[in-house]
């Protein structure tokens, strides 16, 4: 850890005037991410439907946010703590803390006749089984419309079962994050985050710790917010 460093010019960013500096050190990561996830990965366009699995994590909250940004049409946050949930802005919320077939219901009934055309999930494992157990057709039917369904995080498990069935009868697509994005990709995300977060659109919870208490702040578990170490 150090005051200063050197870093290549062309990875450097302005901090529009507005934003505090814990803002500007604890925003980009996740938010960034949530950003590419939904306009690189997914191609969210205006007028979809946005489940994210595991929306009450530091990036699963900005992720909800943004979608509202990018004009979604409604948005599903799913999660364990419900608190979160409810504070999350999404236009519905499902628990996880659910029985795996109650759980399959509650996402076949967010989900609708129009279905999501966007999912994020941070979460693979159970979560992830029981969505794609829910949109697995028995029967023959008619294809509304695509799922791009973006794998994200694997905090509810790393590996899944997938049934063939799921990919014959839902029109799914299961896509990775890819790594990291063209430059132009990635400036033209940062500079979406940083003029929504000087218009007051995003804003993100931090705890502040000193350099010198830097030893401890590792140990420290601050759910949905960040850590920023100050001088």
């Amino acid at each position: 850890m150090a005051q200063q460093t050197v870093v290549p010019h062309a990875y450097t960013f302005p901090v529009p005037e507005g934003i505090e500096d814990e803002t500007a050190a604890a925003l980009p990561n996740p938010a960034v991410s949530a950003w590419l996830s939904l306009a690189f990965r997914a191609k969210l366009t205006a007028g979809e439907n946005v489940l994210i699995l595991g929306a009450t994590g530091v990036t699963g909250k900005l992720a909800v946010k943004i979608a509202r940004l990018m004009g979604a049409a409604r948005v599903v946050a799913a999660g364990r703590n419900e608190v979160a949930l409810r504070e999350s802005g999404a236009d519905a919320t499902i628990s996880l803390k659910l029985s795996a077939q109650e759980l399959g219901e509650a996402f076949r009934q967010q989900a609708g006749e129009s279905g999501f055309q966007v999912v994020i999930d941070y979460l693979w494992g159970a979560p992830a089984e029981a969505y794609l157990a829910a949109i697995t057709r028995r029967e023959f039917a008619v294809m509304r419309s695509e799922t791009r369904y973006v794998q994200v995080g694997e905090s509810a498990g790393p590996s899944i079962s997938l049934p063939a069935a799921v990919l014959r009868s839902a029109a799914v697509t299961i896509l990775g994050t890819a790594g990291i994005p063209p430059r132009d990709v990635l400036i033209d995300a940062m500079q979406q985050v940083m003029a929504h977060a000087a218009k007051g659109q995003l804003q993100i919870d931090t705890v502040r710790i000193p350099l010198a208490d830097i030893e401890n702040a590792w140990q420290r578990e601050e759910p949905g917010r960040r850590v920023v170490i100050i001088p």
